[in-house]
C-alpha cells in the first residue's frame, strides 16, 4: 500500500493540503479493509479451536431464562434458610473478584475468573460482615421482585430506596456485582441496570427496544447517550468501516466539532467519558460481534490512559466473571503512543512530568497478567518510563488546532500505526 506520508513527515503537512487529498481518504480505508481481513481470519481461527462444550475451568456468563435466575437466587436463600434450622451461622460465599490469583487470561478471551479458588465470605456471626450480610440479603429480595415482575430498576433507585441501611452508592454496586458473580448471572440478568455515561455518534442507527423507536446517531452533532440496557438494543445497521473508542468526553467533542466524519471514511465514534462503565464496554462488544469491523482506540500517552485501553481490550479483575460480555480483545490501540511523543517532535512545555499516582498505576499495569505477554505494549511503558514525561491527547493540538482531526487520525490509520 501506498502511502505518500509518514506520521513523523505528517507535522510538516499543512492541515488544508492533507484534508484535500481524496488518495487519503483511500489509503484510509484500504488501511482498514486489510485489518478487518486479518481480525475476521484471526476471529474464525479462533472460533474454529473453542471448545464444543462449556469450559467449566473459567465461569461464563450465557443468557438465562427469569425462572432460573429466581431459582438461584431461591436455593442461596434455602441454603441461609437450612443453616438456621440446624442452629447453625449463616453465611453467603461467592468467587472473590479483588485478587488476581482468580483470574486466567488468554489473548483471544482477556481476563476470565477461575471458579473455586479464593471465595469470599459473609457471615452473619462476624461483626465485621453482619451488616454486609443484611444488606445483601435486602438487595437480593429487590432483584428477586424486579425479576419475578419482569420490571426493571437503576443501580441509583436502589441505593435510595434505603439510603442509612446502604450507607453510599459504591455499597450497592459492589453488593449488587457479588450477587451476580455469586449465583453466575450477567449483572442485567438482575434487571438492575446502571446509567450508562457513554456516547456514540458516526454511521449508525439502531432500534432501542425500552424506548420503542430508532436511534440515528448520524444526525447529532453532539453524541447520543448510550442506552443502559445493551440487551435491548437490535437491529443495528451501519456503513461504517471503523469504530474509534475515545478515552475522553473533551476530545469526542472536540472530533466532532471538527467535524471528523468529513476527514475518514463512515465510522463510529464512542466514549466512555473516562474509566469505561460498562454500557460502553457492553455496547462496543455488541458493535463487534454485530459489525465485525476494526475498532482503533484513542487515549492519553499515560499510565492512566494504558489501563482505560486495557479494560475495553481485556476486561477488569472484578467484573472477570462477566468479561466474556465485555471483552472485546481485537482492539488496537491507535495513539497517542509513547513513541508517537518523539516522532512528532512534541514541544516539551506540552508534556507533563509523571506523578507519583502515574508510577504506581505503570507498576501496577506491569504485574498484571497480560502484560509481560504483550511486547509491544511492554516497549511503550518503557519508552514512558524512561522520559518521566507523559502526553495527553491535547498536546497535539501544540502542532495545530485541527492536527488530530486533519493529519494524525489519517496518517496513523493509513499507515497502520496501531498496535
Amino acid at each position: 500500500m501506498a502511502v505518500s506520508v509518514s506520521l513523523a513527515q505528517a507535522g510538516c503537512v499543512s492541515s488544508a493540503s492533507f484534508e484535500s487529498s481524496q488518495s487519503a481518504v483511500n489509503n484510509v480505508v484500504e488501511s482498514l479493509e486489510n485489518l478487518r481481513q486479518k481480525l475476521l481470519q484471526e476471529w474464525r481461527f479462533s472460533y474454529a479451536m473453542k471448545p464444543k462444550v462449556e469450559d467449566v475451568s473459567v465461569v461464563t456468563m450465557n443468557y438465562i431464562e427469569r425462572e432460573e435466575v429466581l431459582r438461584r437466587l431461591e436455593y442461596v436463600v434455602d441454603n441461609i434458610l437450612t443453616s438456621l434450622s440446624k442452629d447453625e451461622s449463616p453465611s453467603i460465599v461467592y468467587n472473590s473478584r479483588s485478587t488476581w490469583q482468580n483470574i486466567r487470561f488468554t489473548e483471544s478471551a482477556g481476563l476470565q475468573m477461575i471458579p473455586n479458588t479464593h471465595a469470599t465470605e459473609v457471615r452473619f456471626d462476624s461483626l465485621n460482615s453482619v451488616n454486609k450480610f443484611a444488606t445483601t440479603l435486602q438487595v437480593m429480595a429487590m432483584c428477586y421482585k424486579l425479576v419475578q415482575s419482569n420490571t426493571f430498576s437503576t443501580k441509583r433507585d436502589v441505593y435510595y430506596s434505603d439510603c442509612q441501611l446502604y450507607g453510599s452508592q459504591s455499597v450497592v454496586d459492589g453488593i449488587i456485582d457479588n450477587i451476580s458473580c455469586m449465583i453466575k448471572v450477567p449483572r442485567e440478568a438482575l434487571h438492575v441496570l446502571a446509567t450508562s455515561k457513554g456516547w456514540i455518534a458516526g454511521a449508525i442507527q439502531f432500534k432501542d427496544c425500552d424506548a420503542g423507536h430508532i436511534i440515528d446517531c448520524s444526525k447529532t452533532q453532539t453524541g447520543i447517550a448510550i442506552p443502559a440496557n445493551i440487551n435491548a438494543v437490535s437491529e443495528i445497521a451501519s456503513s461504517a468501516k471503523m469504530v474509534l473508542i475515545v478515552e475522553k468526553d473533551a476530545i469526542f467533542q472536540k472530533l466532532l466539532d471538527d467535524k471528523i466524519f468529513e476527514k475518514l471514511p463512515p465510522c463510529i465514534l464512542i466514549t466512555g467519558r473516562g474509566f469505561p462503565d460498562v454500557g460502553t464496554r457492553k455496547m462496543i462488544k455488541k458493535l463487534w460481534n454485530c459489525l465485525l469491523i476494526p475498532i482503533l482506540a484513542l487515549v492519553d500517552a499515560d499510565p492512566h490512559g494504558m489501563e482505560i485501553l486495557f479494560v475495553y481490550k481485556y476486561g477488569s479483575r472484578g467484573l472477570s466473571f462477566d468479561n466474556e460480555q465485555m471483552a472485546v480483545p481485537v482492539i488496537k490501540w491507535l495513539g497517542v503512543l509513547p513513541s508517537d511523543i518523539d516522532k512528532l517532535h512534541l514541544p516539551r512545555d506540552s508534556l507533563i512530568p509523571l506523578s507519583k499516582p502515574d508510577l504506581e498505576k505503570a507498576r501496577d499495569l506491569m504485574k498484571r497478567p497480560y502484560y509481560m505477554s504483550q511486547p509491544m505494549f511492554m516497549t511503550e511503558m518503557q519508552i514512558l518510563l524512561s522520559m518521566n514525561r507523559k502526553a495527553e491527547i491535547e498536546a497535539l493540538t501544540s502542532i495545530s488546532r485541527n492536527y488530530l482531526t486533519d493529519v494524525y487520525l489519517p496518517t496513523k490509520i493509513a499507515n497502520q500505526e496501531w498496535i
